[in-house]
């Protein structure tokens, strides 16, 4: 993350490698101290915590930064806080622990599916407020994966598809914004605007293609230094990667993020308790689907949404987030063999 923000921006160390080195040691260190801490201080913590995020969002209605047409941030003047980031590994807290204290037998049930639904529904609702699409899907997904792994019936997975497939379209057409349909239909047709709203899609192509089998080198990237792709230091910043590094570079970041999703599923089988595993679940959806979209609308796979490579798209709030769901990761496995309670 640190060398790509780097050639992304010229070489100049202050325009963002300098202060991700930073923030990735910061995020480290915050990592190995909520490993530390006993797993069941954080089932204590998971509903607070969650509380805390959905106070963070709701301050951002009232007090929220502005940036490229979002209000997404928090400005506490020494840093600017993405409170829809804290919300991430706080709803996996919060689903892990009601489905640790929810009876088995009411998992299924109207009123366990009901406690699930609010949940999510609260903090999904602000987020798609502020707006972004792309944070509010993401959330929507760890949680329908966390309700899944809880042992949802498959009768209740087939009525909420035949809903899904009646919502999707009228959500399309009466939940989001004119920009953001726009974005689905140019990914669902490219070359319907490719001076405008394709742009991003068709750069990012010419790109990620123009790097072929090795790529270009090291800062010799000529869409890059043509600043073609936009924000090619934050989402876009595989496009770096492929241009100068080329298929080899793409498939080795790809084989790395692989294998840590492959090392956080197996220390999930090592966890007894529910909410140990349901935890370990949730953050590695998220992990995954941070990824999976990521690159999905860097390839032109998936519509153009606000999600960043995680640990080498340049944000601070983002870092944290991932590097604490992975303290967290940790602090289940460090002590998977304690016994918590059940509160239900």
């Amino acid at each position: 993350g640190v060398v790509m923000i780097f050639a992304a921006t010229d070489g100049i160390w202050r325009y963002g490698a300098l202060q991700h080195l930073v923030r990735i040691m910061v995020g480290g260190l915050a990592m190995l101290v909520i490993a530390l801490i006993d797993i069941r201080i954080w089932y204590r913590l998971a509903y607070p915590i969650y509380a805390v995020g959905l106070v963070l969002l709701i301050g951002v209605e009232f007090a929220g930064v502005e940036v490229n047409g979002s209000t997404r941030w928090l400005d506490f003047g020494v840093a600017r806080l993405q409170p829809s980031e804290v919300m991430k590994p706080a709803i996996a807290l919060a689903l892990a622990r009601y489905y640790h204290d929810l009876p088995q037998h009411r998992v299924s049930h109207v009123a366990g599916l009901l406690g699930a639904l609010i949940l999510l529904a609260l903090p999904m609702s602000l987020i798609l407020r502020q707006p972004d699409l792309g944070t509010t899907l993401l959330l929507g997904t760890t949680g329908v994966a966390i309700v899944f792994l809880a042992g949802i019936s498959w009768r209740v997975i087939g009525f909420a598809s035949l809903f899904a497939v009646v919502a999707i379209p009228l959500f399309f057409k009466f939940g989001l914004k004119a920009y953001q349909q726009e974005r689905i239909l140019t990914f669902l047709d490219p070359s319907r605007d490719p001076a405008g709203a394709s742009y991003h899609i068709t750069q990012s192509k010419i790109a990620l293609g123009s790097g072929g089998l090795q790529g270009k080198g090291f800062m010799r990237g000529t869409q890059r230094q043509g600043e073609y792709v936009p924000e090619n230091r934050t989402d876009f910043i595989f496009t770096v990667i492929g241009e100068e590094f080329g298929l080899i570079g793409g498939l080795l970041t790809m084989g790395i993020y692989m294998a840590v999703i492959g090392v956080c599923i197996w220390l999930s089988y090592n966890c007894k308790e529910m909410f140990s595993k349901l935890l370990i679940l949730g953050l590695t959806t998220t992990f995954a689907l941070y990824i999976f979209i990521n690159l999905g609308m860097v390839m032109g796979l998936a519509p153009v949404v606000g999600v960043p490579l995680p640990l080498i798209s340049y944000g601070g709030t983002v870092i944290l987030a991932v590097m604490g769901g992975f303290g967290l990761i940790l602090s289940a496995h460090l002590h998977s063999g304690v016994e918590l309670p059940r509160s239900g």
